[in-house]
């Protein structure tokens, strides 16, 4: 090509749920042995038939094919901030919240606008690889926090002190987490707050699976802190919870200074997250509790569901961690990377996941299944083909 681009970009590798489905381009898969899809994150369902409908009955009206304020509608941002205010039992207002295309949209404005070039952000390994490519196409540096498998996957808080420079702008922590589906014990989220407060850095806390908590408790007690606005960034999703990836929109709550410079990355970037999916998500959180808490209990019976059928005494695949949509497994084959292993079960098994190496360095022994896609009624399937893997390599 005959001009320039950026060369963070051209470092970054490609996105890996394409790289993955690139493994099964162009196959067909026989009635007997189907594709089983752990790759990607997303619910196996529609969306409820009372949004669909109600999408329908509204879809004319002019408004919905126009920009919305920057942060979102003033109704949609009120609904919400009561919602978190309840479900956290805090004083939460529709001025904390901004609305946008999807939580990645969140999490990147929220980084653009927390560190630039030269910069530092602390991320427990293995991390979301969107995280880390975005970060890297800013040329901000992601500092890792080692695996702590022994402990289910909940990083070391005093691992991330020693690791705290004057570059370092946020630390970002996911629970429930995608790729490993640990879930944070409240304490300890309490520690990274307290940490970050007591260096004047952000914690930035993706809360995109937090509907899918085993129980009904809060997940922490941040948002009742009296000063979280100059500490904590706190993101979410509607996609997952509702079935509405394709609709696009999230948001974060966060105190007015950096809320004030992300809507100007907003701004820039989108304008508005799309009016048609803030309806969506208005319509759901005001009518659609006991469908999201039918979907909360599948969820948690599809990985009741893997949790048996891996403990299967044949079977030397090991979940080292489980929870929300993901189960993050040590593999068996030694000397053999995580790339290698996901690939032969794609070619052999016809099973789609993805490798540990997508997630950070140190991670070839992992691979991450994504549940979510399938059925409580598949998953012993899912382990015998695990078993026929073992002598293949």
């Amino acid at each position: 090509m005959s001009y320039r681009f950026n060369p963070l970009f051209a470092a970054v590798a490609p996105p890996p749920i394409a790289e993955a489905w690139r493994w099964i381009e162009g196959r067909t898969f026989p009635d007997d042995k189907p594709l089983i899809d752990l790759a990607q994150a997303e619910p196996s369902y529609p969306p409820a038939p009372e949004l669909l409908a109600h999408l329908a009955d509204i879809i004319h009206r002019p408004e919905l094919s126009r920009y919305t304020l920057i942060q979102g509608t003033p109704d949609l941002r009120e609904t919400f901030a009561a919602h978190l205010g309840d479900f956290y039992g805090a004083d939460i207002t529709a001025s904390d919240v901004s609305i946008t295309a999807g939580c990645n949209q969140a999490f990147c404005l929220a980084l653009m606008a927390l560190a630039g070039s030269g910069d530092e952000v602390i991320l427990p390994a293995p991390y979301y690889f969107n995280h880390d490519m975005w970060l890297n196409m800013l040329g901000v540096s992601a500092v890792p926090l080692s695996f702590q498998a022994a402990q289910g996957g909940v990083p070391d808080v005093k691992e991330a002190a020693r690791k705290i420079t004057t570059r370092t702008r946020a630390i970002v922590l996911v629970s429930p987490n995608n790729p490993t589906g640990a879930i944070y014990p409240p304490e300890t989220i309490r520690q990274f707050f307290d940490l970050a407060q007591a260096h004047g850095i952000a914690l930035v806390l993706d809360e995109t699976y937090k509907d899918f908590l085993p129980t009904d408790d809060a997940p922490h007690g941040l948002l009742r802190e009296p000063g979280w606005p100059e500490t904590l960034i706190q993101l979410f999703s509607f996609s997952k919870v509702y079935a509405i990836t394709g609709h696009r929109v999230g948001g974060l709550v966060a105190g007015p200074e950096i809320s004030a410079e992300i809507a100007k990355a907003m701004d820039c970037a989108a304008i508005c997250a799309p009016a048609i999916g803030q309806a969506a998500a208005l319509f759901a959180l005001q009518n659609l509790d006991r469908w999201k808490q039918e979907k909360r209990r599948l969820s948690l019976a599809r990985l009741d569901a893997l949790r048996q059928a891996m403990a299967r005494n044949d079977l030397a695949y090991e979940v080292v961690s489980a929870g929300a949509f993901f189960a993050y497994m040590r593999h068996p084959h030694d000397g053999k990377n995580a790339g290698q292993v996901a690939r032969r079960l794609a070619d052999e098994q016809n099973m789609l996941c993805l490798p540990g190496a997508f997630f950070g360095s140190g991670q070839d022994i992992y691979l991450r299944f994504s549940f979510a896609n399938v059925e409580a009624d598949k998953m012993e399937e899912i382990a015998a083909r695990l078993v026929a893997s073992q002598g293949t390599f």
